[in-house]
């Protein structure tokens, strides 16, 4: 097993105490040119608060308080630190009833996300509200297989976004399901759906060999598998060429390790999803050794969100 191999495989932590006793991250940072840290969520579901304490099983858990306390402390060790997330933003709780979103998209831009995609319960309002809402993120929408076009969200979100983070230039893209037969038709209106693999390659595509970007993130909201032949984060990544990080959504998958295999170029790509509500943030340590032929050391941790006293 190669080094690469072995720190992949044994540095799976459960919480940020593990993660700060991981020995191998020096080992690491002896070699590497550039380190990226990705910090991730999906599935929120409009879930501000943390679980009510009443003896369920995710009680005390989730809630922006605790989150915004990960974030903070991550963004104070670390200095290029990527906040992404997976779609369905809204629907799951009285805030989203009430507000229609606004909370949702004001606290995501208190916390500074760096970008996120949108998921089939985003437009439980329609196209007009959700559309509203975005004059309250301060952060970048990306898809790029639907058409907005003649929609109130035209113009409005982005196929791609592009960061720097130190010397590294990422290339992020967003992917969206077939929201016909999920999504009422009238909620969504005139938005055409388009292969999200067809879609997602030639985006990346772009993004690789016309931009140049060093490392490409797709934020996905198709869900991690099914037993049928729907697309899903898995079929995506062994038909894509120049992704290189899945970020998923949609079916509320925890998953305590990415999902790793095998792209159309032979390549390893990852896969990952972290459940709903806000309960866990995933973090992922990329370790660049050439920004432009990268290979890299990534260690995760799930971190399991709870509200604590100040």
């Amino acid at each position: 097993m190669n080094r690469r191999k072995f720190i992949q495989q044994t540095s799976i932590a459960t919480s940020l105490l593990l993660a700060s006793q991981f020995p191998y991250e020096a080992l690491a940072k002896d070699d590497a040119q550039h380190k990226l840290t990705i910090l991730h969520t999906n599935d929120v579901h409009s879930r501000l608060d943390p679980f009510p304490m009443d003896g369920s099983k995710y009680q005390g858990m989730g809630g922006v308080v605790g989150r915004e306390k990960i974030i903070s402390k991550i963004r104070q060790e670390e200095e290029q630190v990527l906040l992404l997330d997976a779609g369905d933003i809204f629907q799951g709780t009285p805030y989203f009833n009430f507000y229609k979103g606004e909370p949702e998209m004001k606290v995501m831009s208190m916390l500074a996300y760096d970008a996120a995609t949108i998921g089939n319960h985003d437009f439980d309002n329609g196209v007009e509200a959700l559309a509203n809402q975005l004059q309250h993120a301060n952060f970048p929408i990306v898809n790029c297989n639907y058409d907005f076009t003649n929609t109130a969200l035209e113009n409005k979100i982005e196929p791609y976004h592009i960061i720097r983070k130190g010397k590294l230039k990422i290339g992020i893209i967003g992917i969206g399901i077939e929201l016909k037969g999920l999504v009422p038709d009238k909620l969504f209106g005139n938005i055409l759906y388009h292969d999200p693999i067809q879609s997602a390659n030639d985006t990346a595509y772009y993004l690789k060999k016309n931009k140049r970007c060093d490392y490409i993130i797709c934020l996905s909201h198709l869900g991690f598998e099914y037993k049928d032949a729907k697309v899903s984060d898995k079929i995506l990544a062994a038909e894509t060429e120049y992704i290189d990080l899945i970020i998923g959504g949609h079916t509320h998958t925890f998953l305590d390790h990415p999902w790793i295999t095998k792209n159309k170029k032979n390549k390893e790509i990852m896969v990952n999803q972290v459940g709903w509500a806000g309960i866990n943030v995933g973090r992922i340590n990329i370790y660049f050794y050439n920004k432009k032929q990268y290979d890299y050391v990534s260690n995760f941790t799930v971190i399991k969100v709870k509200e604590t006293s100040a």
